[in-house]
C-alpha cells in the first residue's frame, strides 16, 4: 500500500509536472525500505476540458532510517547540452545531525538522472534556488554558499547578505545573485553624494553578485538603495547592455503590500496590492501580447497585475494551492493555471481553472454541453475555409503550369540560339524556321492557351533570307583573326575543376581587351542547355619570371549599389597609350576558364568548343579605339571517364633535385583554381629569415623549374598544392602571396606561420594590385574626372554664348554710339532704354536655359562613370 507523503508541481512545454514522494507500508513491525519519487505527466484535453495523464516515472530510493523530503523543484538548463530539464532538489536526513541532499534530472523518457549529490551538517531553510549548471544555491548565516555538477564541491561566495530577492541570468555576466546587505560606507570621496546618504540612512544597499566571475554589481542599477528595507521578492523582465552601460527592467513586491516597477533603476509605478505578506512574484505574456504580474501571498491567496497605462490589478482568487504559467492549451502564448485547495478530492486536479484574462477561460466542473453549437458552426467554417483553400490552390497549379509553358519555350529559343551561334562559328549555314503561317507572338499566345507547347519556332527575322550586312561582315573578321592567333589549347583536371586554358600570341593579345572563354559542349542536347557555365581568369607571369599575379573580373566597392560598364581601363588607355603599352608588353597571354568537372561526367564522354569573346582594338591617331565584339573558335577539347580515371590531363608535380618540375600548364591550372592573398610582413626588432626557413622546412615547399620565385608545398594534408610567393623589399620587410584552395588552408598556412615569427612582427592583409601602380592609376583617373566635369560646363556655356542672339531682331543692330550723346534726345533715350532691355532679356535667356534630356543623360552618365572608377581605386587602395 502507497501513502503518499509529499506533492509538488511544475510546469514544463505546457503539461503539468506531479511529484509526489510515497513510501510503501508493509505488515506491523516491518521497517520501511523503500521510497518512490513518482511523476505524472498530466496534459489538458480541450475535448473534454479535463487533464488526462501522459506518462508517469518512478525513482526507487533505500531509505532505512531516513527521512525523505522534497525541498522544491524548477526547470534549469543542462549545461552539459543547453536543454531545461525539471530539476528537483531532495533532502535525506541521517543520524549524527548529517544531512544528504540529491539534486535529480528528470527526462523526456520519464527516467530520473541523478546530477550529483552533497552532505552538511546543518539543513537548507533559507532562499534556496536551482539554477543553471544545474546548481544549488543558499544562504546560511548570511553567508552565500553554492555547489554545481560540475566542481560537486560546497563553495563559498566573498560576500555577506542578509537576503536573496532574485537570482538569474544577465547579458555579459551570467548567473547573478541580486541580494541586501547592511551598507558598506567608502572611505573614498569620489563616491556619489546620494549613494552615500542614502546607505547612511537606511542602514543596507542592493548588490548584484556574478558567480561565475566573481564580479559585483552596483546596485543601482537594479533600484535606489532606499528600496532595501521594505523589498522581500524581485523579477527581472528584461536586461541589456547598451554601450557598456546595463538596462535593467524589473518589478518588486514589498512588505508595504506594494508592487512597483523600476526601469534602469528608477521607480516607474506602484500598485497596491489587495492582500498581505506577498512572498513571490513571476511573469505572463497572454495572447494579446499584455505583460501580466502573477503575485502569490502566504495566506494561499494570488492576484494578477496588469501593466497598461498603469499598473492596476486585473484579477484576484483565494484558497490557490499553486499557481503555474505555460502555455496549457497549445494556443502559442501563456495562461495562469490555479490549482484550488479542495479537501473533499484527492485527485490534485480535480479543481482548476485556466484563464489569460480574456478570451481563454477554462475551469472544473463546469458542463461544457452549450458549447456544441459554437463546435458545429465552428467546423462549418472550417469547411468553407477548405473549399476556399482549394479554388486557390486550383487557380496556382494553373499559373505554374503556364509558367512551365512560358520556361519551355524561352529554352527553345535558348536552345536554338546556341545552335546558331555554334554553326556561325565554324562558318555552317544555320537554317532558322520559316514564319509562313504563323508569327513568334501567336505561337506564344496559342502556346499559353494550350496543353501541350509547340515544337517549331520561326524566325525573329521575318522571312529575312539573308542575314544582316553587319553580321556577315563580323563573321568574316572573326574567320580571318582566327587564323594566327593561338599558339596553344591545353585541358587540366584540379580535384573537382576543369580548367580550359587558351595561349595567344602575343601581337594577338596586345589589341585585344575584354577577353574571355566560353565552352559550349558540341552534342546535340534536346533537354539541356549546351553552354557550360564557367568562370575565366587572366593569369599573368612576366618574361623573368620574377613576378606572379592572377586577375579576373573587376572587383566592386561594396557601398556602390550600381553597376555600371564604366570601360574604365579604356579610358586610362586613351590618356597614357604608350605607357599602358609597356605594362602589356610583359603581361601575360594565357587566358583560362574553369568549370564544374562532375556534371560533364555524367554524359561519360563529351565534346566542347572553345570559343574567345573579346573586343578588337585598333591603333589610329596613337590612340585605341575600340571594334566591335568577335568571337573566334579556339578549337575543340574531349573529355571521357575513362581518361580522366587514367590520369591523363592530371596536375603533375613532382620533385626533380630540389626543384618542382610542374609544366607551365601545370602550373596555371593550379592558379586557376586557387584563390590569391597577399599579405605584408613587417619585423621591427629583428629580420624576417624565419620565413624562408618555414617555406623550405616545415611546409616542404620546393621552387617551379620555370619560375624560381614561387614555390609549390609538397606537405601531406589539407595545405598540399598550395603555391608561395616570398618576396623581401628589405631584411625587416617582405610580402607573402599564397595561392590556396579555400580559406580553410589559408588559416591553416597562417597559423603554421605566426609560430615562428618573432612576436613584434606586423602582419597586413594587402588588397590587390601594388600601391604604385595604383596610385598612378588613381592619378589618371582623378584627371579624367576633373576633365570631364570642365568638359561637360564648357559645353554648356558656349551654347548659351551661342545664343545670346535670340533676343535681337535681326538686320537690327543699336549703334555703338556714346551714352552721352544718346541721352542728350527724346529718341536716344528710347534708344539707349531699349537697347538695355535687350540686354537684360538676353542675360534671362543665358541663364534659364532648358538642356535636352539626351544631352543631360549623357553628361551625368560619363561623370558617372568617371566618379565610379576613382572611387573603385581609392577603394583597393584603402
Amino acid at each position: 500500500m502507497l501513502l503518499v507523503e509529499q506533492e509538488q508541481f511544475l510546469s514544463y512545454n505546457g503539461e503539468v509536472l506531479i511529484f509526489q514522494l510515497s513510501k510503501t507500508k508493509h505488515m506491523e513491525g516491518a521497517a520501511d525500505k523503500t521510497v518512490n519519487l513518482r511523476v505524472r505527466r498530466m496534459a489538458f484535453n480541450r475535448d473534454t476540458k479535463l487533464f488526462v495523464q501522459k506518462s508517469s516515472g518512478v525513482f526507487s530510493m533505500r531509505a532505512s532510517h531516513l527521512k525523505m523530503e522534497i525541498i522544491c523543484c524548477s526547470c534549469t538548463t543542462d549545461s552539459r547540452t543547453g536543454i531545461i530539464l525539471p530539476c528537483i532538489l531532495m533532502k535525506k536526513k541521517k543520524k549524527n545531525n548529517v544531512v544528504k541532499y540529491l539534486l535529480l534530472l528528470l527526462h523526456n523518457s520519464n527516467q530520473f538522472e541523478q546530477s550529483f549529490h552533497f552532505k552538511l551538517d546543518y539543513e537548507l531553510k533559507e532562499d534556496i534556488r536551482l539554477i543553471t549548471g544545474p546548481s544549488v544555491l543558499w544562504r546560511h548565516a548570511n553567508k552565500l554558499f553554492y555547489i554545481s555538477s560540475n566542481t560537486c564541491t560546497v563553495l563559498s561566495a566573498p560576500v555577506q547578505l542578509s537576503s536573496v530577492v532574485w537570482t538569474g541570468e544577465i547579458e555579459d555576466e551570467g548567473t547573478v545573485v541580486l541580494g541586501i546587505r547592511t551598507a558598506c560606507l567608502p572611505e573614498s570621496e569620489d563616491e556619489d553624494e546620494f549613494s552615500t546618504s542614502d546607505r547612511a540612512i537606511w542602514g543596507s544597499e542592493f548588490f548584484g553578485y556574478a558567480i561565475e566571475t566573481q564580479k559585483i554589481l552596483t546596485g543601482t542599477c537594479f533600484m535606489p538603495h532606499a528600496y532595501s528595507r521594505v523589498v522581500s521578492s524581485v523579477y527581472i523582465c528584461k536586461n541589456e547592455t547598451l554601450k557598456k552601460q546595463l538596462q535593467i527592467s524589473l518589478v518588486a513586491i514589498t512588505h508595504k503590500n506594494q508592487l512597483i516597477w523600476f526601469q534602469d533603476g528608477l521607480p516607474k509605478g506602484v500598485c497596491e496590492l489587495p492582500y498581505e505578506k506577498p512572498c513571490s512574484v513571476k511573469t505572463a505574456i497572454i495572447s494579446s501580447n499584455d505583460l501580466l504580474f502573477v503575485v502569490s501571498f502566504a495566506s494561499g491567496n494570488v492576484c494578477v497585475v496588469q501593466r497598461r497605462d498603469s499598473l492596476q490589478v486585473a484579477s484576484k482568487w483565494q484558497k490557490v494551492k499553486s499557481v503555474l504559467v505555460d502555455d496549457f492549451i497549445g494556443s502559442g502564448s501563456e495562461q495562469l493555471l490555479l490549482l484550488f485547495k479542495d479537501d473533499s478530492n484527492t485527485d490534485v486536479l480535480s479543481t482548476f481553472e485556466i484563464t489569460d484574462l480574456g478570451e481563454v477561460n477554462y475551469a472544473s466542473g463546469i458542463n461544457y454541453k452549450h458549447d456544441v453549437s459554437a463546435a458545429e458552426e465552428l467546423q462549418e467554417n472550417g469547411l468553407l475555409t477548405v473549399q476556399a483553400l482549394e479554388t486557390r490552390l486550383q487557380a496556382g497549379r494553373t499559373s505554374v503550369r503556364e509558367l512551365q509553358q512560358h520556361l519551355g519555350l524561352k529554352k527553345k529559343v535558348i536552345l536554338e540560339s546556341c545552335r546558331a551561334l555554334i554553326n556561325l562559328v565554324e562558318e555552317r549555314t544555320h537554317i532558322l524556321p520559316s514564319a509562313k503561317e504563323v508569327k513568334c507572338r501567336r505561337e506564344y499566345r496559342s502556346l499559353l492557351n494550350s496543353a501541350e507547347p509547340f515544337e517549331g519556332l520561326v524566325s525573329l527575322w521575318d522571312d529575312v533570307e539573308n542575314p544582316p550586312h553587319s553580321l556577315s561582315k563580323e563573321t568574316s573578321l572573326a574567320s580571318k583573326v582566327a587564323e594566327h592567333f593561338k599558339e596553344q589549347l591545353w585541358q587540366r583536371v584540379v580535384g573537382d575543376s576543369l580548367v580550359v586554358g587558351v595561349k595567344l600570341t602575343e601581337s594577338f593579345y596586345l589589341s585585344l581587351r575584354d577577353v574571355s572563354l566560353s565552352l559550349v559542349m558540341d552534342q546535340d542536347f534536346s533537354s539541356i542547355s549546351p553552354i557550360i557555365e564557367c568562370r575565366n581568369k587572366i593569369i599573368k607571369l612576366n618574361k623573368a619570371f620574377s613576378a606572379l599575379a592572377v586577375s579576373s573580373c573587376p572587383i566592386e566597392p561594396p557601398p556602390k549599389k550600381m553597376k555600371l560598364d564604366l570601360h574604365s581601363e579604356k579610358d586610362l588607355r586613351k590618356e597614357c597609350p604608350k605607357r599602358c603599352s609597356r605594362v602589356q608588353l610583359g603581361g601575360a597571354k594565357t587566358v583560362v576558364a574553369v568549370t564544374s568537372l562532375s556534371p560533364l561526367l555524367a554524359f561519360h564522354r563529351v565534346c566542347c568548343i572553345v570559343l574567345l569573346h573579346a573586343k578588337k582594338q585598333k591603333h589610329q591617331n596613337d590612340s585605341l579605339q575600340d571594334s566591335k565584339m568577335i568571337t573566334v573558335l579556339c578549337g575543340k577539347i574531349l573529355l571521357s571517364l575513362e581518361d580522366i580515371s587514367n590520369g591523363k590531363y592530371s596536375v603533375k608535380m613532382l620533385r626533380d633535385n630540389s626543384y618542382c618540375t610542374g609544366s607551365m600548364e601545370d602550373i596555371l591550372a593550379v592558379l586557376a583554381v586557387s584563390v590569391r592573398f597577399s599579405f605584408q610582413i613587417v619585423s621591427s626588432d629583428c629580420t624576417l629569415t624565419p620565413v624562408n626557413s618555414w617555406l623550405l622546412g616545415e611546409m616542404e615547399c620546393t621552387p617551379f623549374k620555370e619560375c624560381h620565385d614561387n614555390i609549390f608545398c609538397h606537405k601531406a594534408g589539407n595545405v598540399y598544392g598550395t603555391v608561395f610567393n616570398w618576396t623581401l623589399k628589405n631584411p625587416f620587410e617582405g610580402v607573402l602571396t599564397l595561392f590556396c584552395r579555400n580559406l580553410t588552408v589559408l588559416f591553416q598556412c597562417l597559423h603554421s606561420l605566426t609560430r615562428v615569427l618573432p612576436p613584434s612582427c606586423d602582419v597586413k592583409l594587402l588588397r590587390s594590385g601594388s600601391k604604385g601602380v595604383l596610385t598612378e592609376q588613381l592619378a589618371l583617373a582623378l584627371e579624367k574626372e576633373m576633365l570631364t566635369l570642365r568638359s561637360s560646363f564648357f559645353s554648356k556655356e558656349s551654347k548659351a554664348e551661342n545664343s545670346l542672339t535670340w533676343g535681337s531682331e535681326p538686320g537690327k543692330k543699336i549703334s555703338d554710339a556714346p551714352m552721352a550723346s544718346l541721352l542728350d534726345s527724346e529718341e536716344g533715350v528710347q534708344q539707349f532704354r531699349k537697347k538695355l532691355q535687350n540686354e537684360r532679356e538676353e542675360s534671362v535667356l543665358s541663364m534659364n536655359q532648358t538642356m535636352n534630356g539626351a544631352r543631360y543623360q549623357e553628361i551625368a552618365l560619363k561623370i558617372a562613370e568617371a566618379q565610379l572608377s576613382s572611387d573603385m581605386i581609392v577603394w583597393r587602395l584603402s
